[in-house]
């Protein structure tokens, strides 16, 4: 099983698989949403998101006026489908001039962009470098494509890199190419216990040029 799936849950929740694996539902989005309010706190107004899912990072960029443009790169065309005829909730976002929509995988859509024109790159691809829903996305954790990243972004632009834990191996990697990298732990109650989701961020380094580790 490679494409997408969703499922309506006996608690009334929706789930969305991919590949087999749960990737998220509609329960506990408080992290997604995060995601948003991250970079749109520093100014975001022109963003890339790797990965639809469900919508609830691109809702919260949308529902900001300050933001002028986003580039979502999801890599299954069904979960576009169904959001456009209704199946599930999204239609508005898809139909807002603000949205670019690229069926692709998400390397491919950062790498075809114009180098400094994003102020922030989102990444939920998956559920982070150690619970991977494809195993062709351990390079979007890897140098080479972090460094496509920051050269993307204009010189005070951040990457923002969701993940169900605190990766170090990954913040090590972010640290090769990015600056003030930290990592936030975002407190979510997953089946009536607490827990934490993550989220790495790092800030394209201002000199000009970017060093290739």
């Amino acid at each position: 099983m490679s494409g997408a799936t969703w499922r309506r849950r006996d608690d009334g929740a929706t789930e969305l698989r991919v590949n087999g694996v749960f990737v998220m539902d509609d329960v506990e989005t408080s992290s997604e949403r995060e995601l948003a309010r991250i970079v749109l706190d520093l100014g975001a107004a022109d963003v890339l998101v790797g990965g639809l899912g469900l919508g609830h990072t691109l809702r919260e960029l949308l529902a900001s006026a300050d933001v002028r443009r986003v580039v979502v790169a999801e890599l299954q065309p069904e979960i576009a489908g169904w959001m456009r005829d209704g199946t599930l909730p999204g239609a508005d976002l898809l139909a807002d001039p603000r949205t670019e929509l690229v069926l692709d995988d998400v390397r491919a859509v950062v790498a075809d962009q114009a180098p400094t024109t994003l102020d922030a790159i989102v990444l939920d691809v998956d559920n982070g470098p150690g619970f991977l829903v494809h195993d062709t996305n351990s390079g979007v954790y890897e140098s080479p494509f972090l460094q496509v990243c920051a050269e993307r972004l204009r010189p005070d632009g951040h990457v923002c890199i969701w993940s169900m834990d605190r990766a170090p191996a990954l913040l090590d990697t972010l640290g090769r190419v990015f600056e003030q990298v930290d990592a936030r732990g975002i407190p979510v109650r997953l089946q009536d216990r607490d827990e934490h989701y993550w989220i790495l961020t790092g800030s394209r380094p201002r000199d000009s040029a970017i060093v290739r580790a």
